[in-house]
C-alpha cells in the first residue's frame, strides 16, 4: 500500500514523515473528500492499519452516513409511552424494553443480503449468529430467531440457486444453536432477482439488573477477545459489500463471506451468560461488521475514550494476516469484554470450562485515544470517536421520480375482474397456490420450532410467541411485515401499512404491541429517486409509531440492494413486539367447533391496487395502496386484545395479503375443518373476498358470546358482519357462490413449493 519500515509496517511514525505517500482510499470505498477528512483528523495521512479501520467503520453499513439525518426522526418523535417501555434504545447493539415482573426483553432485526447473495448458506448462517450476538451482548440469553426474507420469481434460476442454500444456513445454524424459528416471510418479486434479502431477527430475556452495555470503563480495566480465532474470512466482509452496489459486468468488491461455527457459538452463548452473571465484566460487544475496528472503536469511544491494544495477542487461524487484514476481518465467534485486572483470572477460568480461547489484547487508558501495537510498532494512533461515532453525514439528494404520477394513476380498476362464481372459484384456487400465498412449510420445516420448549405459537400463526417466564406465563409475540408494493406506490403510506400490518398480527395473537424494530432494505442512496422513498418511509414510520406509541428501539440499514441500475422494490420490513401477560389465553388462527360464529371485523372497500390479486391475476402494479386508518388500527388491536384476555375469542387471523378469502383459507386448513360462509349484500363478492383494505380481522366466537363480542366492536368504533360459521364438514362453502373442498384446498396450497423447490 505505502512504503513501510525496515520492519515491513506502515507505523505511525512512518505516517507522519511520508505525508504525500499514495494511498488507495478510493479501492477500499472511501471517497477523496472522506480521505482528507481523515488526514485532518490525524494531522498527517493514515497508516495503512488506520486506513483499513476508517474505511470499514465509515462505509454505509457501519456508519449510516446517508441515513443518519433521517433515522434521527425515531428519537425525535416519540410518545411518552414510548420512552417509559424502554429501558435502552437506539445506538447500542440492540434496543431493551421492560415487559412486567422485573423482566426485559431486546430484539432486533438486521440485514445479510449481499454476503447471502454471494454465498447463500454462509451468508445466511452468519446473518443469524451475527444477531444472536448482538442480542447476546445486551446480557440476554438469546430465545428465538425470525426470519424475513425476499427473493426473484419463484421459478427463476437465481431464485433456484440462492434460496435452498439461504434456507439451509438460517436453519443450520438456528438448529445447531438451539433457537427456535418462531416467524418470518417469504416474499417473491422480479426486482429480488440477482439480489435476495436475508433480514434476521432475534429475541432475548433478561432481568433488568442484567442489562450491559458496550463501554470500555475503569481505566487499567484488561481489554479481552474470546471465541473463534480471526481468520482471513470476510475481510472487510458484510461492511464494504452492503456498501457497494452489484454492478453487471463491472469490478465490485466481493470479499470472502464469512464462515461460521454454531457449535462454537452455542458455547459463546453460555460462556458470556456465565461471566456476565458472575460481575465479571464492566462492558461488552459482539464483533460483526468491521470486526476488531469496530469493536475496539465503539467499547473505547462509548467509555472513558482510552484504549491500548496488542494486536499481536490476537489468536489467528492465519499467520500470514497482515495487521490491516486483522483489524478488517469479521470472523465469526468473537466477542470482546472488559474486564477488572482482578477478575481476569476467574473470566478465563470460565472460558476454559467452555472451551473458548480467550486473550488479553490491552487496557483501557486515560490517553483518549485508540492506539494499535504491532511488533513493538505503534500502527494505529486516532481518537476512537472519531472512527466510531463521528463519521460522515451525508445528506444526500432526494426527488420524487419522475415515474411516480404515471404509475399512480395506473389503476388496478380497468383489470378483468371475475364475473362469475366459477370464476371467482378458479381465482381463489389460483391465488392460494400463488408462490407469495402459498404453504411455506417445505422451508419452515427445515426450522426447529419448538426447541426449549416455550415457544407457544409459530409458523404459519400471525405471530411467533414464546414464554418468558415459566412460573407466571408472561410472554411476548413477535412479528415482521412489509408489502413493498405498497411502498412503491406510496413509500410514506406503505412503510405505516408494513407497520400496521405487523402490528395486527401481534394483536391478533392476544398481545399488546409495545415497541417496534426495522431493517430499511434500499437501493443505491447516490439515486435520488430511492433517497427520496427512504426519507418517506422512515418519516412514515417514524409518525406511524408516534402515533401508535410504539418505539422503535434499533434496527438496521442496506442500501446498494439493487442491480445494475434497477433497486429493489423500497422493502421496510417492520418488527413488532407484542406481551402476553399470560401465555395460556394466547389466541390461534385456527377454529375449532361446529357453529361457532365468523366474523369479520373492520371496514372492507373496494382496494386492490397494489394487491396480489392484481399481481397474481394480472401482473399489475399500480394506483394507490389502501386506506391508512391508524386509529382504527389501535382500536382493533385494542379489541382484539382484550377479547382473547377475556376468553371470548375462539379464533383470529388478521386480513393482508390477498384478502379475506386468503385468511379464510388458511384458518380453515390449520383446523382441517370447513365452514359456511354467507357473504354480506352491502359489498360485491370478488371485493369482499380479495380487497386488501387494512385494520380488519377474521375473528371465531362462540354462539353465547354474541352479545358481548357485538357490544365490544361497538365500543371500539369497529364496524363488523357475521359471515358465516364453522361446521363439521370438508368444505368451505360460499354461500350463493361456490363451495371448495378443504383437500382441494390444501392440494392447490400445499403443492407449489414441492413443485418449485422439492
Amino acid at each position: 500500500m505505502t512504503t513501510a519500515t525496515k520492519t515491513g509496517i506502515d507505523t505511525v511514525s512512518q505516517a507522519t514523515a511520508t505525508p504525500d505517500e499514495a494511498q488507495p482510499h478510493r479501492e477500499l470505498g472511501l471517497t477523496d473528500d472522506e480521505y482528507e477528512q481523515i488526514k485532518k483528523i490525524l494531522g498527517r495521512r493514515p497508516t495503512n492499519s488506520e486506513l483499513a479501520m476508517y474505511s470499514v467503520m465509515w462505509s454505509e453499513h457501519c456508519s449510516y452516513k446517508s441515513s443518519k439525518v433521517h433515522l434521527k426522526q425515531f428519537g425525535e418523535k416519540q410518545s411518552d409511552a414510548g420512552r417509559k417501555a424502554m429501558l435502552v434504545g437506539i445506538g447500542e447493539n440492540a434496543g431493551v424494553v421492560d415487559i412486567g415482573d422485573g423482566w426485559a426483553v431486546t430484539f432486533k432485526v438486521e440485514s445479510h443480503n449481499h454476503p447471502s447473495y454471494i454465498e447463500p448458506y454462509q451468508g445466511a448462517a452468519t446473518g443469524i449468529g451475527g444477531i444472536v450476538r448482538d442480542i447476546l451482548s445486551m446480557g440476554a440469553r438469546p430465545l428465538a430467531v425470525m426470519d424475513p426474507l425476499r427473493f426473484g420469481p419463484a421459478d427463476g434460476n437465481d431464485t433456484k440457486r440462492v434460496l435452498p442454500g439461504i434456507v439451509a444456513g438460517i436453519g443450520g445454524y438456528g438448529n445447531c444453536l438451539g433457537l427456535p424459528n418462531i416467524g418470518g416471510e417469504i416474499v417473491f418479486d422480479a426486482s429480488y432477482a440477482g439480489n435476495p434479502l436475508v433480514n434476521a431477527l432475534c429475541i432475548g430475556a433478561m432481568r433488568h439488573e442484567d442489562v450491559h452495555l458496550a463501554s470500555a470503563k475503569g481505566v487499567g480495566n484488561r481489554v479481552i477477545l474470546y471465541g473463534a480465532r480471526t481468520g482471513g474470512d470476510g475481510i472487510g466482509g458484510v461492511s464494504v459489500l452492503a456498501s457497494e452496489t452489484f454492478s453487471e459486468g463491472g469490478p465490485t468488491k466481493r470479499p470472502a463471506v464469512q464462515v461460521g461455527d454454531p457449535f462454537m457459538e452455542k458455547l459463546l452463548i453460555e460462556c458470556t451468560l456465565e461471566v456476565l452473571h458472575a460481575g465479571l465484566v464492566e462492558g461488552i460487544q459482539d464483533l460483526g461488521g468491521a470486526g476488531i475496528s469496530c469493536a475496539t472503536s465503539e467499547l473505547a469511544s462509548n467509555g472513558d475514550g482510552g484504549m491500548h491494544v496488542v494486536l499481536d495477542h490476537v489468536p489467528l487461524r492465519d499467520s500470514s494476516l497482515s495487521p490491516e487484514e486483522i483489524l478488517m476481518s469479521e470472523s465469526q465467534e468473537r466477542m470482546c469484554a472488559i474486564v477488572a485486572p482482578q477478575n481476569v483470572a476467574e473470566f478465563l477460568a470460565i472460558c476454559k470450562k467452555w472451551d473458548v480461547e480467550a486473550a488479553d489484547l490491552g487496557e483501557v487508558t486515560t490517553s483518549g485515544r485508540l492506539t494499535v501495537e504491532w511488533r513493538g510498532e505503534q500502527i494505529v494512533n486516532v481518537p476512537p470517536r472519531s472512527v466510531a461515532h463521528d463519521g460522515p453525514v451525508l445528506e444526500r439528494p432526494l426527488a420524487r421520480p419522475e415515474w411516480q404520477d404515471a404509475l399512480i394513476a395506473d389503476s388496478s380498476s380497468n383489470l378483468k375482474r371475475p364475473q362469475s362464481a366459477e370464476e371467482l372459484r378458479e381465482t381463489l384456487l389460483a391465488m392460494v397456490a400463488s408462490p407469495n400465498l402459498a404453504d411455506k412449510s417445505l422451508v419452515t420445516d427445515q426450522y426447529d420450532r419448538y426447541v426449549q420448549g416455550n415457544t407457544v405459537l409459530a409458523q404459519p400463526e400471525d405471530a411467533g410467541v414464546v414464554r418468558i417466564d415459566e412460573n407466571t406465563n408472561l410472554g411476548v409475540a413477535l412479528a415482521t411485515d412489509c408489502n413493498a408494493r405498497f411502498v412503491q406506490l406510496d413509500p410514506y403510506i406503505g412503510a405505516q401499512l408494513a407497520l400496521a400490518e405487523a402490528y395486527r398480527n401481534v394483536a391478533a395473537t392476544g398481545a399488546t404491541p409495545l415497541a417496534v424494530t426495522d431493517c430499511l432494505n434500499f437501493g443505491s442512496p447516490e439515486d435520488p429517486s430511492v433517497m427520496w422513498q427512504f426519507s418517506e418511509a422512515v418519516r412514515g414510520l417514524a409518525d406511524g409509531c408516534l402515533e401508535l406509541e410504539v418505539p422503535v428501539t434499533g434496527g438496521n440499514v442496506s442500501f446498494y440492494n439493487q442491480t445494475g441500475t434497477t433497486p429493489i422494490l423500497p422493502t421496510p420490513v417492520v418488527g413488532v413486539l407484542g406481551v402476553l401477560d399470560d401465555v395460556t389465553k394466547r389466541t390461534s388462527m385456527a377454529w375449532k367447533d361446529a357453529g361457532d360464529l365468523i366474523y369479520l371485523v373492520g371496514s372492507t372497500r373496494d382496494e386492490l391496487d397494489g394487491s396480489e390479486w392484481a399481481q397474481v391475476i394480472h401482473g399489475h402494479l399500480g394506483g394507490v395502496p389502501p386506506k391508512l386508518d391508524l386509529t382504527a388500527e389501535r382500536e382493533l388491536a385494542k379489541f382484539l386484545v382484550g377479547a382473547g384476555r377475556n376468553g371470548k375469542l375462539v379464533a383470529a387471523h388478521d386480513v393482508s395479503q390477498g384478502g379475506v378469502a386468503q385468511t379464510l383459507v388458511e384458518m380453515a386448513l390449520r383446523a382441517n375443518v370447513g365452514a359456511h360462509i354467507t357473504l354480506p349484500n352491502d359489498v360485491e363478492p370478488f371485493v369482499l373476498l380479495f380487497s386488501e383494505s387494512a385494520a380488519r380481522a377474521v375473528t371465531v366466537i362462540h354462539p353465547q358470546d354474541k352479545d358481548v363480542f357485538e357490544s365490544a366492536c361497538v365500543r371500539h368504533g369497529l364496524e363488523f358482519a357475521d359471515i358465516g360459521t364453522v361446521d363439521s364438514g370438508n368444505e368451505l362453502t360460499f354461500a350463493g357462490q361456490f363451495a371448495v373442498s378443504i383437500d382441494e384446498l390444501r392440494a392447490a396450497h400445499v403443492g407449489t413449493f414441492p413443485a418449485l423447490f422439492g
